[in-house]
């Protein structure tokens, strides 16, 4: 995989890794889409050792309430604080809005996909 390459989770999740190994992750429009709007957002606290495909937060949206699985393993560095105290921002721009920052990220490349395997594993 090279570096900041953008893969996806058959959860909906999309996952980013930089040169430093960290990883940036958040949901997919799709998962965005079929949520509707969302009403509240639910991340871990940072320090937080994250396990690949544990929950790791909580998105809470007019038509249900999901889990946030983890895509990878490793420590919480940081989380969109903009995102919980305003989560209507996700509805606007999904991909373009992390959630959580992951340093030292372990991947399974197994269990993601390209752009292109996530589209048609929507379809």
């Amino acid at each position: 995989m090279s570096n900041n390459e953008r893969l996806f989770t058959r959860e909906h999740e999309w996952i980013e890794m930089d040169e430093a190994g960290s990883a940036t992750m958040g949901i997919t429009h799709y998962a965005q889409n079929s949520l509707g709007d969302i009403i509240f957002l639910e991340l871990p606290d940072v320090g937080r050792e994250l396990t690949e495909g544990e929950a790791f937060g909580v998105v809470e949206s007019v038509k249900s309430v999901s889990d946030l699985y983890a895509p990878c393993s490793g420590v919480v560095e940081k989380i969109n604080d903009d995102a919980v105290n305003s989560p209507e921002i996700i509805n606007s721009d999904a991909e373009g809005q992390f959630l959580v920052k992951v340093k030292k990220a372990i991947l399974n490349r197994e269990i993601l996909m390209t752009k292109s395997e996530y589209e048609d594993f929507c379809k």
